[in-house]
């Protein structure tokens, strides 16, 4: 299926330091381990198969050797050490294989002993794995790196990660719920939104083969940020780079001096259940990392509630059968999602 040709998040980058760390993604348990950091930066991290190629033991159990010869992952049964040494391993393919036995010191375990390496890279804060390599027929060039988001990288803008959220339905129905404008004065009523202004402008919807963006969408709320004190017209503009990720940014104006980016990244757990990250960034707002955390916690906790009671959890993407959904005018991004997903030919969360 594509979506194991696609990067998905599995962690947070800080929760990977000197001990292995067990995750699992569409259904692989995975090792997340570091080599040695020099100068206090964080070492080459590395996602490996969470079983060990001798007797099967979790290779998450056991811990990271430094080594003169590079850093190394000991197997917690048996001992065997696996290479991981990323410079050797770009010249050599040795990564993830047995370098040492130490019931057979004297044993050159050949190329067949050899832990199983998924790809693995770091960006917004998250760790991002693949497990299949992509075919070119199939996969857009733009998914072929996890999605970008501009302002992480971004000196001038404060960056803050917020989950992880693990929720009860798919990844799809979440991204929906992410781009849905006219839940906000029921859902959010207070926050994001008032009944007495439930009118939403969708904006312009552009879709390609890169993804979706919508520009110039707007709703009235009554506090559209933490430091916020009053009610407007807000204008968003929404990004879906990848299937399972959405990137709402909305840039000051006069009178309203904070600029804010979110992107939701998720990581797909199985067909009705995912786990969500928000990577925040912010321009001029006051409000300190507390603040910033504890309103996207309480946003999230009142669509919780809604996007896990939802029926199917999957999201149905075809127009006809028993579990075909009806739309209205407001409904124009979360329609051309459904289109997305359907070109892209995904499988997973969808029915």
């Amino acid at each position: 299926m594509i979506e194991t040709q696609l990067w998905h998040p599995v962690t947070a980058s800080h929760s990977v330091r000197e001990a292995p760390v067990a995750v699992e993604l569409l259904g692989q348990p995975l090792v997340l381990w570091r080599e040695p950091g020099h100068d206090g930066t964080p070492g080459v991290l590395h996602a490996w198969a969470d079983r060990c190629p001798h007797r099967g033991a979790r290779l998450s159990l056991g811990r990271v050797l430094h080594h003169l010869h590079g850093a190394r992952l000991e197997c917690p049964y048996h001992g065997w050490q696996f290479g991981g040494d990323a410079a050797a391993a770009q010249a050599t393919a040795a990564c993830g294989r047995c370098v040492h036995v130490p019931a057979a010191p004297l044993f050159e375990p050949p190329a067949a002993h050899a832990a199983t390496v998924f790809e693995a890279c770091e960006q917004s804060g998250l760790v991002w794995v693949r497990l299949a390599v992509p075919d070119a027929s199939s996969v857009p060039a733009s998914l072929r790196q996890p999605p970008a988001f501009a302002p992480w990288q971004d000196p001038l803008w404060r960056q803050l990660l917020c989950g992880p959220y693990e929720v009860n339905t798919s990844a799809p129905r979440l991204v929906e719920n992410f781009l849905d404008l006219s839940h906000f004065g029921f859902v959010h009523e207070g926050w994001l939104g008032a009944r007495s202004h439930a009118q939403v402008d969708t904006g312009q919807v552009q879709e390609s083969a890169d993804g979706l963006v919508a520009s110039d969408c707007r709703a009235w709320q009554p506090r559209a940020y933490a430091g916020a004190s009053e009610g407007g017209w807000v204008a968003y503009r929404y990004t879906v780079p990848h299937p399972f990720a959405a990137i709402l940014r909305k840039d000051a104006t006069e009178g309203d001096p904070v600029s804010n980016a979110i992107a939701l990244f998720i990581r797909p757990d199985s067909a009705g259940s995912c786990t969500a990250w928000f990577a925040m960034a912010t321009l001029g707002d006051l409000s300190d990392d507390e603040e910033l955390r504890d309103f996207q916690d309480a946003v999230f906790a009142q669509d919780r509630p809604i996007v896990e009671s939802q029926r199917p959890k999957a999201l149905p993407i075809g127009k006809d059968g028993p579990l075909a959904e009806v739309h209205s005018p407001a409904d124009r991004m979360s329609s051309a999602y459904r289109r997305y997903l359907a070109r892209l030919g995904a499988t997973l969360g969808v029915c």
